[in-house]
C-alpha cells in the first residue's frame, strides 16, 4: 500500500520503470508533420532553459480524490512537491533519487529519479526522443498535448504532458501506469526563475 501511495503521489506512477501490465499492447511512435516537429523541438528548448519554478499544483486520482499543494523545481534533478494540510503527504526528488514521506504512518519510500516521468523532466536538457518515444500529439488552440512512454518498455505505462503555447510552459500531465491507474496534475500560478533556497529539496528521512 505504501509503495502503490507513491506512485501515484503528484502523477508519479513508475511509468518508466515499473512492471507490465498484462495485456497491454505497445504502440508505434507517432510520425510528425515538420511543423509538429518545430512546436517539439520549441519545448525542448523551453524546459531545458526554465532552471527554476514555482506554482500551485491540483492532483485528481480515481482512489485518492482530489488534492493541493505547492510544486518547487531546480533543474537539473531537483523538486518538491508539498501538500497542503490535512495531507500528510511530502515528495522531493534529489539526489539521483525521489524520496515520498507519509507522515501519517511515519514511513518513507525511495525510488531512483531514472524510473520515474521526473527522471525525464528534471534533466538538464529534456529530449522526447532515444529512450522517450512520443506516441501521439495534439494541439488545441493554444495547448499541445505530448503523450510519451519509455521507447524500450513501452508496456509499463505513459504520460501525456500538457503546454501552453501562449507563452509556452508546462501546464501539468495525465500519468497511465502499468495498472491501468490515472493520475491528473494541473499546475496554476507559475512563476520561473524564481529563487528557491536549499533547504526546500532536503530529502525527506526516517522518522524516530
Amino acid at each position: 500500500m505504501m509503495l502503490r501511495r507513491a506512485a501515484v503521489a503528484c502523477g508519479l506512477a513508475l511509468v518508466l520503470g515499473g512492471t507490465v501490465m498484462p495485456g497491454r499492447q505497445a504502440e508505434a511512435a507517432a510520425s510528425l508533420t515538420p511543423a509538429q516537429q518545430g512546436w517539439v523541438g520549441r519545448i525542448e528548448t523551453s524546459l531545458a532553459e526554465t532552471k527554476s519554478f514555482q506554482a500551485r499544483f491540483e492532483q485528481v486520482t480515481e482512489q485518492d480524490g482530489r488534492s493541493v499543494g505547492t510544486v518547487l523545481l531546480e533543474r537539473p534533478g531537483r523538486m518538491r512537491f508539498s501538500y497542503d494540510p490535512p495531507s500528510p503527504l511530502l515528495l522531493v526528488a534529489n539526489d539521483g533519487k525521489v524520496v515520498f514521506q507519509d507522515r501519517s504512518i511515519g514511513q518513507i519510500t525511495t525510488i531512483p529519479l531514472d524510473h520515474t516521468p521526473l527522471g525525464l523532466l528534471l534533466r538538464p536538457n529534456p529530449r522526447f526522443s532515444g529512450d522517450v518515444s512520443i506516441l501521439g500529439y495534439e494541439q488545441h488552440g493554444s495547448e499541445i498535448q505530448l503523450r510519451v512512454t519509455r521507447t524500450e518498455n513501452p508496456g509499463e505505462g505513459e504520460m501525456t504532458l500538457f503546454f501552453s503555447t501562449r507563452p509556452l510552459g508546462l501546464k501539468g500531465w495525465t500519468v497511465l501506469d502499468a495498472q491501468g491507474h490515472r493520475t491528473v496534475v494541473h499546475f496554476s500560478e507559475a512563476r520561473t526563475g524564481v529563487s528557491i533556497p536549499e533547504s526546500s529539496f532536503d530529502l525527506p528521512k526516517d522518522e524516530d
